[in-house]
């Protein structure tokens, strides 16, 4: 499955190496399906922006898969979503996002709100382990991927799984057409 990432790299399971994953992230392990497969591997922490990690690991952009932090309000109640799209494409905030949230204006959320609220180092925020309030919206090109590269939760590490696997998290909807083609 995990057949996107070069033989040099080694992953090993991730619910059984807690060192490489962000607390929330180790912490919501517990709530997963015991047969969702994640694997974990270590990077060089200057290597935690995708365009860097697919550079230096020769990974084509269509098995990486970013996840960014909106949030916008209606009537004083403030709404946030997490957004996982593929590399090669980005959130659609303005239309897509802002409709499914039903707020009037979304942005993305400012790094130290971002870092500060989910507990996850920049680089390094994924789906796994983010407030269950949250809502998390996941492109459907993300799910119809066989293996995709996501965060740990830190700069130092990685996690690798199915795209379907993405589509069970807690709390995970999939959504399509949430990202543009860029």
């Amino acid at each position: 499955m995990h057949g996107i990432l070069p033989t040099t790299v080694d992953t090993v399971p991730a619910r059984e190496h807690p060192e490489l994953l962000a607390e929330p992230v180790t912490a919501a392990l517990a709530d997963l399906p015991a047969d969702l497969e994640l694997q974990a591997f270590p990077i060089d922490p200057e290597l935690a922006d995708t365009q860097a990690l697919t550079d230096a690991l020769g990974l084509s952009l269509e098995h990486s898969a970013n996840c960014v932090l909106v949030a916008g309000s209606r009537a004083g109640e403030e709404r946030i979503a997490a957004c996982i799209v593929l590399a090669t494409t980005k959130a659609d905030v303005n239309k897509r996002v802002k409709k499914l949230l039903d707020v009037r204006k979304c942005s993305f959320m400012p790094m130290d709100r971002a870092t500060g609220e989910s507990g996850m180092e920049y680089g390094g925020i994924g789906p796994i382990g983010l407030p269950a309030d949250w809502r998390i919206l996941v492109d459907s090109r993300v799910v119809a991927q066989p293996a995709v590269v996501i965060g740990s939760g830190i700069r130092a590490s990685k996690i690798v799984l199915s795209g379907a696997d993405v589509a069970r998290l807690p709390g995970v909807e999939v959504v399509e057409d949430l990202a543009i083609e860029v």
